[in-house]
Order: structure tokens, then C-alpha cells, then sequence
């Protein structure tokens, strides 16, 4: 089979928002997976796009609050083709609104609102095969 069509934009990443010292760390879990087949090197270069684009939406959605926040990758999925930077970078903005979404209203003058990201998980699409920070 071969994809004759545009790219599509393939980046899922099951990560914990956990606390941590100021700045932004992105790690493994312990029993973290990659699936897709991809390149030795993808997963770590994707997973910085991914906390580039963390960084990115927490600047934008929360200026002025110093980030303080450990993003463990549970689950990635890398496409051969579809699959770039740019992908993950969107990944990681689209996860963090997700967080925001799910606490209540928070504004930049919530300097508690990284605290309150810690303790959520962001999901892919199906939730059933995410694994909840508990």
C-alpha cells in the first residue's frame, strides 16, 4: 500500500502533568511505550517537540506564571509518514487546553493553576486506553 495523498499530522502522546521544580521536564514513565514503528531517534526528538509545544500554549494561555511542571510520557504513537515535529508541537498545545479546560476557569492570576495541572492526566481521543495518573 502506498499513501499517494497530502500528509496528515500524526503525534498522540499519553503524558502526567506532575509537579516539579521551575521549568518545564519531560521523562518516560518506567513502562512508557512507543508504537508505530518509528526510528530510533523519533521518540526523543518528538517528545522534545511535544514539551516545546507544552511550553508554547502555557505562555500564551497563562503569561507571566512560571511553569513548574514534570510531563511523563506514558504512550506515543509515531506514524512513519505522518508524523513530524510539528505534529507533536500541536500535540503538546492541544494538550495543554485540554488541562485547562478541565479545571475550573483558571486565569493568570491563578499562580495555584500549575499545581492544579499536576494532578491531570490528558487522554488521547479514547479514553479507554489511557491510564489515569490515579
Amino acid at each position: 500500500m502506498r499513501q499517494t495523498g497530502c500528509p496528515s499530522d500524526v503525534g498522540i502522546v499519553v503524558v502526567d502533568f506532575e509537579p516539579w521544580e521551575e521549568g518545564l521536564r519531560i521523562e518516560a514513565a518506567h513502562d512508557a511505550t512507543v508504537a508505530g514503528g518509528p526510528a530510533p531517534e523519533d521518540p526523543e526528538r518528538f517528545h522534545a517537540a511535544f514539551a516545546d509545544g507544552v511550553r508554547a500554549e502555557l505562555a500564551d494561555q497563562l503569561p507571566g506564571i512560571p511553569v513548574a511542571l514534570a510531563l511523563v510520557v506514558h504512550h506515543t504513537v509515531v506514524h512513519l509518514i505522518d508524523s513530524r515535529e510539528h505534529s507533536f508541537r500541536m500535540a503538546g498545545r492541544l494538550a495543554v487546553r485540554q488541562a485547562l479546560a478541565s479545571l475550573e476557569a483558571p486565569t493568570a492570576a491563578d499562580g495555584a493553576v500549575m499545581h492544579r495541572m499536576a494532578d491531570l492526566a490528558t487522554a488521547p481521543p479514547d479514553a479507554s486506553t489511557a491510564r489515569g495518573s490515579g
